[in-house]
């Protein structure tokens, strides 16, 4: 009985939410991949809902190991032209794109509109830029930036534009108003990740995708610890 239930409980059907502990083919990159820059928002109180979100319990960004590699070779790419990568989000659990359903659906929280939703309506973002499932969940996505170190030493983002997580149409990866430096630096990152399998979500300059997903009907639900 009790081996038929746990075959049963690691049975991935279509679109299923997998809440069982991480997967061994999951990665901490933060020891994975010690050179890049962590900043992992939803971590903190520095992000869109103004608050930590529930399930990111550390500031750790995790992948699927097909993920994992690619996004190595990735950095080992840009460390060639003096770069690094600076990561924001990796994968994300269900019960944290949850909190954002219930924060998007809180209307009276206005609090980070002037930063994140300067000129949109609170209630237009779910849709485009907020959804009951996200791709994060799967464990192949990243949202990130890139790096170069400044006369001081210190290592600053490249200008793209829009800050992370900016929802506007300036975020929009073709958005025709930005600077021709803003959108080298936009194709730079574009190029660096599709060289390595990862596909650019076209409303977002900084949400990539490993192609194929390795888990492409599954979202996970253990937290970030």
């Amino acid at each position: 009985m009790m081996k038929t239930l746990l075959t049963a409980m690691t049975v991935l059907t279509s679109a299923s939410v997998f809440s069982q502990p991480m997967p061994d083919d999951f990665v901490d990159m933060n020891a994975f991949l010690p050179e890049a820059l962590y900043d992992i928002r939803y971590f903190s109180d520095n992000n869109f809902v103004g608050a930590p979100v529930e399930g990111y319990q550390a500031p750790k960004c995790i992948l699927q190991e097909k993920a994992a590699r690619a996004l190595k070779k990735v950095a080992e790419e840009a460390a060639e032209h003096g770069l690094k990568l600076k990561i924001f989000d990796c994968y994300r659990p269900q019960r944290s794109v949850a909190h954002f359903m219930r924060w998007a659906q809180d209307l009276s929280d206005t609090r980070t509109k002037s930063e994140y939703y300067p000129n949109l309506p609170k209630d237009e973002l779910v849709g485009e830029y907020i959804a009951e499932r996200s791709g994060h969940s799967r464990g192949a996505t990243v949202d990130l930036t890139l790096v170069s170190k400044d006369a001081d030493g210190s290592w600053q983002e490249l200008d793209m534009a829009s800050p992370f997580d900016m929802f506007d149409t300036l975020s929009n990866t073709a958005d025709p108003r930005i600077s021709s430096e803003q959108a080298e630096n936009r194709q730079r990152l574009k190029s660096l990740m599709q060289s390595q399998g990862f596909s650019n979500y076209a409303m977002e300059w900084w949400h990539y995708s490993l192609t194929p997903q390795p888990y492409p009907d599954t979202y996970f639900d253990f937290p970030v610890k």
